[in-house]
């Protein structure tokens, strides 16, 4: 059985690489609004929410029916970023992490795809749809990263 997710994931962490590279740094920090996110803080969150999704697959692998833990950026204090770090690194972070996921993903037979596991806030939850969530995190700020460097000044 194919995994089409899995060249999908190694396509992303390019997309984002060459994305970033089009925006000048200034701008990566520009905010189209009250409640907006900015290019960079969509970036910080995609490089510090890479870690947690290859614990949970991770837990997979280790484990018959490994329970997640939730995650809620606005809950983790280090989700804003508190010093800015140069988004060349936070895309070398992400793509490092990607990496690791990949290995890890390769490293499984079809028995670990199809083992599931606890998540409270969901009715189902197997090691395949954490691969697909997290390639849908992924398009999901990306596509919103896109908008937001696109978009062109509201006038009032």
């Amino acid at each position: 059985m194919g995994h089409p997710e899995i060249d999908a994931l190694r396509l992303n962490a390019v997309i984002l690489e060459n994305f970033i590279r089009e925006i000048p740094e200034p701008d990566l920090q520009l905010r189209r609004g009250e409640g907006f996110w900015t290019v960079y803080e969509h970036l910080h969150h995609l490089a510090l929410v890479q870690p947690v999704m290859f614990k949970r697959l991770r837990a997979f692998k280790n484990e018959e029916k490994p329970v997640i833990t939730p995650y809620n950026p606005f809950q983790d204090s280090g989700s804003k970023p508190s010093v800015k770090r140069p988004a060349a690194d936070l895309v070398r972070n992400f793509r490092e992490w990607r990496d690791k996921q990949l290995d890890l993903i390769l490293s499984c037979d079809e028995a670990i795809w199809t083992r599931t596991g606890i998540h409270p806030e969901y009715h189902s939850y197997s090691f395949e749809i954490v691969v697909r969530h997290i390639l849908f995190h992924d398009g999901t700020h990306l596509y919103r990263m896109e908008e937001l460097w696109l978009a062109k000044e509201v006038q009032p």
